[in-house]
Order: C-alpha cells, then sequence, then structure tokens
C-alpha cells in the first residue's frame, strides 16, 4: 500500500470515528478505538474535560456525550493527515451542530453550533487503522468589527 492509499485508509477511518460519534453508535466506536497491549494508553481530551486515560475511560466517556445529546453533527474542514511508519497525525477543525431534546410539540429542539480543533492519533494494527488519541480544543470566536453594535444596538452604524 502505497503512502496515498495510506494518508486515504486514515482519512476514512477518522471520519468513520466522526461518524460514529454522530450516530450515537458505541459498538462502532470501540472497534475504532485502538486495543490490546496499548489500551490502557488510549487517550481522549473533550473540550473542557481534563485528560481520560484508557480504553474503557475513553468509551465510558463518549457514552455519556452520546447519551446527553439528543443530536449532533460534524462537518469536518481543514483535514489534514500524516502519515510515518504505523503512526498518523489527523488535524481538523470540526464544526458541530449540536441540539437538546425535541419540544412537546415534535417540533427540533434549540440547535447550539460550536468550533473545536482535533488532532487525532491513529495507529496501523493488524485490524487496520485504530485511534490511539482524540484532543479536542474550542475555538473562542471573536467578534469582527462588522459584528459589534453600534452606539444603537442594531450594527447600522453610518446608516
Amino acid at each position: 500500500m502505497g503512502p496515498d492509499d495510506q494518508r486515504e485508509a486514515v482519512e476514512r477511518v477518522n471520519q468513520d470515528f466522526y461518524d460514529a460519534v454522530e450516530s450515537g453508535d458505541l459498538a462502532a466506536l470501540e472497534e475504532i478505538l485502538l486495543d490490546g497491549p496499548l489500551a490502557d494508553s488510549v487517550t481522549v481530551v473533550h473540550p473542557g474535560w481534563p485528560v481520560l486515560r484508557g480504553r474503557g475511560h475513553v468509551l465510558r466517556s463518549y457514552a455519556l456525550i452520546m447519551a446527553n445529546t439528543d443530536y449532533m453533527q460534524f462537518f469536518l474542514t481543514d483535514v489534514e493527515v500524516a502519515v510515518a511508519g504505523d503512526t498518523a497525525l489527523v488535524t481538523c477543525s470540526e464544526n458541530i451542530l449540536s441540539g437538546g431534546p425535541a419540544q412537546p410539540d415534535g417540533s427540533a429542539g434549540e440547535l447550539v453550533g460550536g468550533l473545536v480543533v482535533a488532532t487525532n492519533v491513529f495507529r496501523h494494527t493488524s485490524g487496520g487503522w485504530k485511534l490511539w488519541s482524540h484532543h479536542g480544543s474550542p475555538v473562542m470566536a471573536e467578534e469582527t468589527e462588522d459584528e459589534e453594535d453600534d452606539e444603537y444596538g442594531d450594527g447600522a452604524a453610518g446608516v
């Protein structure tokens, strides 16, 4: 398998990881996470959380997130993949749309958007590429001059 094939395989399993979280498929996530002798070294840093170490702790954290999030969708941008031997590094921006419970009338709950930059480390095993570490860090959006309110509070300065 050539370098381009390796990068494509890593990018595919990276997308599979986000698809599993998005769909709440813990069994699929279990297949993607590294196991075996390095299972205790699997780590995750969710935005605002401390480092979680060990495959079991990582899986429990995702189970908690999945159980308490009614809707989550990832739009990945700026995806960069580097492969060196049996290790691969993926950096990307997670543009996340999530929502709370449906309203009593059946309509969708409130949707919230967020931006997280992520670093994902994969290890190649006999079972293919496996996620070894995920680190997500929130991006604090800054207001631009155009978005700042003027003295009238309506953004219509000079009109």
